[in-house]
Formats: C-alpha cells, structure tokens, sequence
C-alpha cells in the first residue's frame, strides 16, 4: 500500500515505530520523574514553600496580575490585528510610493525583538524628554502590537496572494472597486484560510506579555518574581514559577480552545449558509470566477 507522498509503512516498520514510541514515552517520563524527585529532595514541596500562596491578599494579587495580563493581550490582540491589515493591504498596493514605506516598516518591527522594543519605549523615550503618558502598560502593548501587527501583516499578504487570481478579477468584471473586492472578496477569504496561524500568533502575544516585567509592568511573572524572592517563606522561587507556568498554560489553552470553536463555528456556517445565503459580492464574484 502506498500513499501520495510515501510508501506506507508495513508490518515491521510499525512494530518498530511502536517499540520506538514507547522507549520515547518511557525516556520523557523518567525525565518528569527525575525532576520531580529532585524537587521534592529540595524541598519545593513542602508546606513552608507554598504558604505563601494560602494568604487571600495574595491570592488576590495574583488574580490582579491575572487581569492585567489579560487586559494587555486584548489590546494588542486587537491593535494587532488591525495594524496587520493596514500593513498588508498598503504593501500589496499598486503605488510603490505606498506599498514600499509600509514594506519597509513590516520588515524593520518584524525584525526587532519585542523586548528591546519595550525598553525602547519605557525607558528610551523619557531619556529624550517624552515622559507624558509612558507607561509600563503602553510600553507593553505598543511593543506587542508593532511587532505582532508586523509578523500578521506577512500572514494577511500571504493569505490574499494565495487565492486563485479569478477572484480579484471577478470583482472587478462585476463593477467592484479595489477596496470593494479587497474588503469583501480577499480578505474574508485570508482571514478563514490562515486563520490557524492567526490564532498562533495570538498566543504568542499572550506569551510576551510575560516580558512586560522587566519594564515593571504588573503582570503574572513580575508577581511570580516578587513572591518566590520573599526569603521569610523561604524563598519560593520553583513554586512561584510553577504557579505562573500554570496560570499562562491555562489561558493559552483557553484561546486555543476558543479559536477551534470560532473556526468550526465558521466553518460550518459556511457549509450551511451555501451560495444563496452568503454576501452578493462573493457570490458573484465566485460565479464569474468559473467563467473567466
């Protein structure tokens, strides 16, 4: 038997990829064993190291950096998205005096870290005299939004350029201007397809928020910091860093969750809704699509 891409492994190649997978599995978990045991011979398990975390004002604290984290996703989540399409449709403009500037502004906040655009930010503007309103929350969010908004921008351009070209000029045989075809023919379309990509991104600007500490920003991993150095309950740094792993893990996988339900939920409402029941404009465009 044998597929497009390879030949199809038989008896004895699937005997050995089990016996494999099972040294694999064995081998990772002897390693998490390891670690834990050595963890519990340090004393990172015991009572006195996680005491700390039973005290409701610190709880509360740790919910509060929970809330701010949030809260800097959702807005360069947004600001992000938003600045990705601007970037990708002024880099596929015809005009090389618009497509070339925004070219050149993609590649360079692509190419930039997201901390080094945070301290930029935070502590580069006050030291030329632009002290009103910086802020760790704007230094975070700004710096997440130019470079993310510059990696969706790549994902947006690529998603557009990916559709069949009878698309854009279907639009056009119909009488739709550019803006027309691009806002209800290409980028509905882009959106959909890298949709998968769009959402990892979006994950890994939850993640950076984690930078948001080192410009004293009241995140979960500056209150993880802050707590795993109080020497009084000596000095849970493992906990502290165990209980944020937690946290961000949860939330990632939240967004995960409902980035699979959003795409089903899309999905199916494409299968359902059918030619009739969608936009004029794509309909149209799809029907004069076949015919070009």
């Amino acid at each position: 038997m044998t597929s497009v891409l390879y030949d199809a492994p038989g008896r004895k190649a699937r005997s050995r990829h089990l016996v494999l997978g099972v040294i694999s599995t064995l081998f990772i978990l002897a390693i998490i064993a390891f670690v834990i045991w050595r963890f519990a011979e340090s004393g990172q398990f015991t009572e006195a190291k996680w005491k700390i975390f039973t005290f409701p004002l610190v709880q509360q604290t740790i919910l509060q950096s929970v809330g701010a984290t949030l809260s800097a996703f959702a807005v360069a989540a947004v600001g992000s998205l938003v600045l990705g399409i601007i970037l990708a449709v002024g880099r596929l403009s015809d005009h090389r005096g618009v497509s070339v500037p925004f070219h050149w502004f993609t590649e360079l906040f692509r190419a930039v870290p997201v901390l080094i655009l945070m301290m930029m930010i935070y502590y580069g503007l006050p030291s030329i005299g632009i002290r009103e309103g910086v802020t760790p929350f704007m230094a975070v969010v700004v710096a997440l939004i130019l470079y993310n908004g510059s990696v969706l921008a790549e994902v947006f351009r690529a998603g557009i350029e990916a559709l069949p070209k009878g698309q854009r000029e279907a639009g056009f045989a119909i009488g739709m201007r550019k803006y027309q075809v691009m806002q209800s023919i290409l980028l509905p379309q882009a959106v959909r397809s890298m949709l998968p990509v769009i959402i990892s991104q979006l994950v890994v600007t939850l993640k950076d928020t984690a930078l948001g500490f080192i410009v004293t920003y009241n995140e979960i991993l500056f209150q993880a910091k802050y707590f795993g150095s109080q020497a009084q309950y000596g000095s849970p740094i493992v906990p502290a860093a165990m209980v944020a792993g937690v946290l961000y893990v949860g939330m990632c996988l939240i967004l995960s969750g409902l980035a699979k339900y959003a795409e089903s939920r899309l999905r199916r409402s494409q299968r359902v809704s059918g030619p009739k029941k969608g936009t004029a404009a794509m309909a149209a465009a799809q029907q004069a699509s076949t015919n070009i």
